[in-house]
C-alpha cells in the first residue's frame, strides 16, 4: 500500500534540449519503454571519454590527450540525448558558452596555467549548494529566481579545481525525503529502471553518475542522501566525518552539524580523490575538521585485515527487505574471504530512543531554518506538507526537549564507541526497500509494517547520521528484478581513510559498479 504523488505532479513532455531550464514535472511513461538507439547515438553513447573513469580523465586531459572541448562535446551530447529519459540534470547552462569555457580551459593548458585535477571537468553542483552566477532554487518554488552571488565552501573548491559548471543536479525540495522531485523541475529516474524512483536527495547526482552524463557529483547527506540514492542507482555515495567537508559559509555556524556535503563517484577512487578537493578546514565554519587526508591524493591500497561487525536489522527492530539483507551477507562473505573477521553484533541502544533522538533534532534543525517562511501564509503555501510537519515538531519543542535531543544524540555515539572496541568497520544495509514506482510518494507499509512519518522508511541510515561517522556506499548487487542496491560502511570518527580503502578493495572484488552498467546505455 502507497501514499500517492499529490494532485499538482501532472505529465508533461520534456522537450530534449540541451540549455533547457525548466523541464517537465513527470515524464510520460510512452518515453520509457525500451529505447533502441541509432548507429549515430550508440557512438555517443559509446564514446570513450566518457566512459573513462575520472581519474582517468583528468590524466588524459592534463597529457593533453584529449581538449577540454572535446570532453565537453561529449558530454553535451550524452546529456542531450539521456537527460531527457531521466530528468537528472537542471538549470543547464547554454551549450556554446560551456563549449567556450571549455576552449579556455584549453588555453589556459596550453600557457601552462594547469588548474587541478577536475580542469575541464563538466560539472553539475547539487541544487542544495549556493552557486556563484547559476540559479540556485533548493527544489523550492521560493527560490526559482535566485542566483546566488558567491559560491558555498565546497562549491568553491571545485571551481578552483578546474571544473565548468554546466548546470545543476536535480534535488526534492530543500532536501526533505529520499525520493527527487520537486514542483518545479518534477522527478528525476532511476539509472536501472526508469518506472522507478532515483533515490534521494542526491538523486539527480546518482543517476547523471550512473548514465555517465558525469565524471564525478558532489551531494549532501542528512539522512542518507549521499548514500540512499548512490545504492538506488549502483554508484558511490560518501558521508564524511563531521566537519570533514566544511558547509557554509551559513548564519547558524555552530549548529549545522546534522547534514553534511560530500562525494559520489563512478568508483571509490574517484570518489576519494572528490573528497580530497572538498574537504579541510575554513575559518568560515569554526566546527571544520583539521583532518589530515593527504594520503587520498595516493592510489588507494587495500586495508589490513580488519574486524568487521555486522547489525542486519538493528536488533530485529527495523523491517528491511529480506533480499536486501541477503544481498548484504553475500557481500559480507566476500569480506570474509578477502581475509576480514566478519561476525554479527548487536547494537547497544534501542532503535525507539535512536529514532527519538533523530527526530527531536530533525524537528529543531528544520524550525530553526524555515520559521520564517512558515510564518509568511504566501510562502507557507509553498512549502509542502512534511516540511511543515517537521517544523510544526520543531516549534512545539522547548529549551530542555532541544537538550535531551542533544543528550540522545551523545548515547548514540557512545553506543558506537562500545561497538568500535571490538570492531574496526560496523556494516548496516543502505536502504530497507528496493527502489519503488517513481509516481508513489513514499512507502506506506514495509513487510506489513506501517510507515508512520514520510521517512521512516530510511530509518536504518539514521545512527550513523546522529553519531557523524564516516560512512560509504558501496553496492552489494541486483534483486531478481535488477534493481541495485548497496550496503554502508561505517567507520570510527575521522578513519575516513580505513573506510575508503575497505570500499576500494571490495570494490575491486566484487566489480559491481564498474562492470554492470544500466540498460538504458548498454544498447
Amino acid at each position: 500500500m502507497t501514499i500517492s504523488r499529490r494532485e499538482f505532479i501532472k505529465k508533461s513532455s520534456y522537450l530534449a534540449s540541451a540549455a533547457l531550464l525548466t523541464p517537465s514535472l513527470i515524464l510520460p511513461r510512452s518515453i520509457l519503454a525500451n529505447t533502441t538507439w541509432s548507429p549515430s547515438e550508440q557512438q555517443i553513447l559509446q564514446n570513450e571519454i566518457t566512459l573513462w573513469d575520472a581519474l582517468t580523465l583528468s590524466k588524459n586531459i592534463k597529457n593533453k590527450k584529449v581538449s577540454c572541448v572535446e570532453v565537453m562535446q561529449a558530454y553535451l551530447n550524452k546529456i542531450h540525448l539521456l537527460n531527457p529519459k531521466v530528468n537528472a540534470l537542471v538549470s543547464l547552462q547554454d551549450p556554446e558558452v560551456l563549449i567556450q569555457q571549455a576552449r579556455e580551459k584549453d588555453q589556459q593548458l596550453s600557457q601552462g596555467n594547469y588548474l587541478g585535477w577536475m580542469h575541464g571537468f563538466p560539472h553539475a553542483i547539487k541544487d542544495l549548494s549556493a552557486t556563484q552566477g547559476i540559479t540556485t532554487t533548493f527544489g523550492s518554488p521560493l527560490f526559482k529566481s535566485f542566483i546566488p552571488k558567491e559560491d558555498g565552501i565546497m562549491v568553491s573548491r571545485i571551481r578552483q579545481a578546474g571544473a565548468i559548471f554546466i548546470g545543476k543536479s536535480n534535488t526534492p525540495e530543500f532536501g526533505y525525503g529520499s525520493q527527487t522531485y520537486n514542483t518545479l523541475f518534477g522527478t528525476t529516474l532511476n539509472a536501472y529502471d526508469p518506472s522507478k524512483t532515483a533515490g534521494g536527495s542526491s538523486g539527480g547526482a546518482a543517476v547523471a553518475l550512473a548514465l555517465k552524463m558525469l565524471p564525478v557529483a558532489d551531494g549532501s547527506d542528512m539522512m542518507g542522501s549521499l548514500r540512499n540514492p548512490a545504492a538506488f542507482n549502483n554508484v558511490i555515495g560518501y558521508r564524511p566525518s563531521q566537519g570533514i567537508v566544511p558547509v557554509g559559509p551559513t548564519k547558524e555556524l555552530y549548529i549545522t552539524q546534522l547534514g553534511y556535503e560530500g562525494p559520489m563517484g563512478r568508483t571509490i577512487s574517484d570518489t576519494a580523490r572528490l573528497l580530497a578537493t572538498q574537504a579541510g578546514p575554513d575559518p568560515r565554519a569554526p566546527l571544520s575538521a583539521h583532518i589530515d587526508l593527504t594520503p587520498l591524493l595516493q592510489p588507494l591500497t587495500p586495508p589490513k585485515s580488519l574486524r568487521i561487525g555486522w547489525l542486519g536489522n538493528l536488533n530485529g527492530s527495523l523491517p528491511i527487505d529480506p533480499d536486501i539483507l541477503h544481498l548484504c551477507e553475500q557481500g559480507l562473505n566476500t569480506l570474509a574471504a578477502m581475509g576480514h573477521h566478519v561476525e554479527p553484533t548487536q547494537f547497544p541502544l534501542s532503535e525507539i530512543e535512536i529514532w527519538k533522538a533523530w527526530l527531536g533534532w530533525r524537528h529543531w534543525m528544520t524550525a530553526g531554518l524555515l520559521e520564517e517562511a512558515y510564518l509568511d501564509p504566501n510562502k507557507k503555501s509553498q512549502l509542502k506538507p512534511e516540511i511543515i510537519w517537521e517544523l510544526e515538531g520543531g516549534l512545539k519543542m522547548n529549551a530542555v526537549d532541544t537538550f535531551r535531543a542533544a543528550e540522545a544524540r551523545s548515547r548514540v555515539y557512545q553506543a558506537f564507541l562500545t561497538l568500535y572496541q571490538n570492531f574496526d568497520i560496523l556494516v548496516l544495509p543502505t536502504a530497507q526497500v528496493f527502489p519503488f514506482d517513481a509516481d508513489i510518494y513514499w512507502p506506506k507499509t514495509i513487510l506489513n509494517k506501517e510507515m508512520d512519518t514520510y521517512h521512516r522508511w530510511m530509518e536504518v541510515v539514521t545512527p550513523a547520521s546522529l553519531a557523524g561517522l564516516p560512512t560509504l556506499n558501496v553496492p552489494v548487487g541486483f534483486n531478481q528484478n535488477r534493481l541495485p542496491m548497496g550496503m554502508q560502511l561505517m567507520g570510527r570518527l575521522y578513519d575516513d581513510i580505513t573506510v575508503l580503502q575497505l570500499g576500494y578493495a571490495y570494490e575491486q572484488e566484487t566489480r559491481w559498479n564498474i562492470d554492470h552498467m544500466p540498460p538504458l546505455i548498454q544498447g
